[in-house]
């Protein structure tokens, strides 16, 4: 019988390794899975590559994340907002590593590692400092930059219902960038408002199937998404 639900938080990240490349969902506060993250920070896994929308928010989440130490290095769009507090004292300080990409950019190429796409050309950040070191190619009458895909050893996204096989829905914007992270990292974790029995899911909502997804973990929301 194919189950993944797991028991709580702490179990469904036990095995994160130091170093590892963690894919982390959410756009400000909407569909971030902060249980998620709160284990991750008790587990203790350090030296993490980090990859997500933007570098935290206020003390939670990502932003705690980095306050705790444990960020080597992370690859968003938007590092610096008016309480990204934590992420600009580790930059400042070079604690953290910081890769800049546009967030069409970001999401083509967490998608494209879902895929299984090698790489692909963008006109976005051609001849601009995003661009240096980069191939480029004039293709037709337009310049383009080639980017390459992103990939994650874990995907931690918040949805809104799983089954015990994985499948999920998501609750208005908190969707972002769950579905393609999910898609594109070698163990997915959700955490859930509700886990359902087989069958309540209509098969035409299933947003993320349960292929892409190895564990789930029910939580009482923490912010409204």
């Amino acid at each position: 019988m194919i189950d993944k639900v797991v028991e709580s938080p702490a179990a469904a990240l036990a095995d994160v390794a130091d170093g590892a490349t963690i894919l982390v969902g959410g756009f400000g506060n909407v569909g971030v899975p902060f249980a998620l993250i709160d284990a991750l920070i008790a587990q203790g896994a350090k030296d993490l590559t980090v990859v997500a929308n933007n570098a935290g928010n206020g003390d939670v989440g990502i932003a705690a994340l980095i306050a705790a130490r444990r960020v080597k290095r992370i690859v968003c769009s938007y590092p610096r907002q008016v309480d990204s507090w934590h992420f600009d004292r580790a930059y400042r300080a070079g604690e953290i590593e910081l890769e800049l990409v546009p967030q069409g950019t970001l999401a083509e190429r967490i998608r494209a590692g879902g895929a299984g796409i090698g790489a692909f050309y963008t006109p976005t950040a051609y001849g601009t400092r995003l661009a240096e070191g980069k191939e480029t190619r004039r293709i037709g009458d337009r310049d383009y930059v080639l980017e390459y895909p992103i990939r994650g050893d874990y995907a931690l996204v918040a949805a809104d219902r799983a089954d015990r096989w994985g499948n999920l829905t998501y609750r208005k914007t908190a969707r972002n960038f769950g579905p393609i992270m999910a898609t594109a990292a070698r163990v997915t974790v959700a955490q859930v408002r509700e886990v359902v029995p087989l069958g309540a899911i209509d098969p035409e909502h299933v947003v993320t199937p349960g292929i892409f997804v190895k564990r789930v973990v029910r939580v009482e929301r923490r912010f409204a998404a």
